[in-house]
């Protein structure tokens, strides 16, 4: 049986409303619309010329909004090479420079990315997943910078607990998502 994929909107910025194919047979449910519009409103102020990565990139809906509103480079990680080959074509239709999709597991790529620092980081993994001992091991990593917001995600009802030094700047619930952005505490004052 052929595997179709599902079609995402992005929302503002160089590529606003355009519609991109994301691999939905790979279990990639995308955030939907109005999650991603409220998060980049609270990232309004530092995503322009922001180094950003998607660490369970999925869809690649956060990596591609990111860029089209002006990040200046975005990292895509997935584990899944179907996945990472359709987040390659969607870079390459829309002519999308300083987008990389690295095929790799996330574990291993904290583990090996202490060369890269980043300004802001999307973490979103699959909901069956620990978010609480996902947020630890990026925090340990030292990949993001001192001043870096964290974008958090998980099924509503999940039980945040964050890392020492950092608390939520922003929080909500649509649905049955629940959506975060952390900062270090020395960050926010």
């Amino acid at each position: 049986m052929k595997q179709v994929p599902g079609r995402l909107r992005i929302i503002g910025g160089e590529w606003r409303s355009r519609r991109i194919p994301f691999a939905d047979f790979a279990g990639v449910r995308p955030t939907p619309d109005r999650v991603r519009e409220t998060v980049f409103n609270w990232l309004q102020g530092t995503i322009a010329g922001a180094r950003c990565l998607d660490l369970f990139a999925g869809s690649g809906a956060f990596g591609f909004e990111a860029r089209s509103r002006g990040a200046a480079e975005v990292v895509l990680v997935d584990q899944d090479l179907r996945v990472i080959q359709m987040l390659q074509r969607n870079i390459d239709q829309l002519q999308a420079a300083h987008m990389e999709p690295v095929w790799t597991d996330a574990i291993d790529y904290l583990l090996r990315g202490k060369q890269q620092v980043f300004d802001i980081v999307f973490l979103d993994p699959p909901y069956r997943d620990d978010l609480n001992l996902w947020f630890q091991r990026l925090v340990n990593s030292g990949i993001v910078v001192a001043t870096a917001p964290v974008y958090l995600e998980a099924a509503c009802h999940y039980k945040l607990q964050l890392p020492q030094g950092w608390c939520l700047s922003h929080s909500k619930t649509t649905g049955q998502v629940g959506y975060h952005l952390a900062i270090r505490e020395t960050a926010g004052r």
